[in-house]
């Protein structure tokens, strides 16, 4: 996925130096942005934040605040390039939490490393489940207020599997956690091969995941993952339990129940601009659209395509 690094430089000389830098490399894409349009830098959640100094009309240290202070960039980092040698300034700069100082003249190779390896780093520390390698709510949320305030059209994708908690009672949770993986593999998969480069999959946690995909054909989406699904899981059981078609657990009381092999439910929300106010509204009505999904027995989804 493309990472978009937002210049706050009213000349556009760095900027053009971050583009001559950089011009080798397809995975960054550098946007430039005034003081005056800081708003608008703000409601996209940039990857990283470069500021300018000598070029921007307004106090560093009160641009940084205001940036810092932004909830949906609360982790976003800053870079802050200046003339300003004074180690007094550069601390005040940096009391803001604000990442890396760079002094001019700029250093281009230690420019270009500064902002590869921090990028890494963040990539690295967003992904929140060490299972799947997935984000999780906190940028869920911040991905789906960005493309609501932006005024997109997507749609929410709601994943849950069918009769795991037996799985887990019969074959264990490290068992468990390899069709989590599983699951994760497979919805990646799926969406990545429609070849949008702006879909984001994240995992809630347990066996709950998301996607937020652009305009596509959602059931082909839908139907493809639950063919996938269905025909690997298998592998995860052994040859009795296949041949049976479920699996015997004890409840509570000792009473043996049947549960089928583990299936894929799949909730789908269209949004469309102006139907929905807040991620809240989405996702009352996506555990909806999820719950009737998991009211049909097997594998299965649901579309909510309503308008209003």
């Amino acid at each position: 996925m493309v990472q978009d690094i937002y210049i706050i430089d009213n000349t556009q000389s760095v900027l053009n130096l971050l583009k001559h830098i950089f011009k080798k490399d397809v995975d960054y894409q550098f946007i430039s942005v005034k003081t005056t349009e800081l708003n608008y830098a703000l409601k996209n959640i940039p990857d990283m934040i470069i500021i300018d100094e000598d070029t921007i009309d307004m106090d560093i240290v009160e641009l940084c605040k205001i940036i810092r202070e932004n909830e949906d960039n609360s982790i976003t980092p800053i870079v802050v390039i200046s003339s300003d040698w004074e180690k007094e300034h550069r601390l005040k700069i940096l009391r803001q939490s604000i990442e890396y100082f760079i002094i001019k003249p700029i250093d281009q190779e230690y420019l270009y490393f500064t902002i590869t390896n921090m990028l890494r780093l963040l990539k690295s520390n967003r992904r929140i489940s060490p299972l799947t390698g997935l984000p999780g709510n906190v940028q869920i949320q911040a991905e789906m207020k960005k493309r609501l305030l932006n005024k997109e059209k997507f749609a929410m994708f709601y994943f849950d599997l069918d009769n795991f908690k037996a799985y887990n009672d019969t074959y264990g949770f490290a068992n468990g956690d390899e069709i989590i993986k599983f699951t994760a593999r497979t919805i990646v998969e799926n969406i990545h091969s429609i070849g949008q480069e702006d879909c984001f999959i994240g995992h809630i946690g347990g066996d709950d995941f998301v996607a937020i995909i652009g305009e596509a054909d959602y059931e082909e989406i839908c139907q493809n993952i639950i063919s996938e699904f269905d025909k690997y899981v298998v592998s995860y059981y052994n040859n009795d339990d296949v041949q049976k078609g479920y699996i015997e657990v004890a409840n509570r009381r000792g009473i043996i129940e049947q549960f089928p092999i583990t299936s894929i439910s799949i909730g789908v929300v269209e949004s469309i601009p102006g139907r929905f106010k807040n991620t809240l509204e989405i996702g009352e009505v996506g555990a909806q659209v999820k719950h009737q999904a998991k009211s049909i027995m097997g594998s299965t989804y649901v579309i909510n395509r309503r308008k209003v």
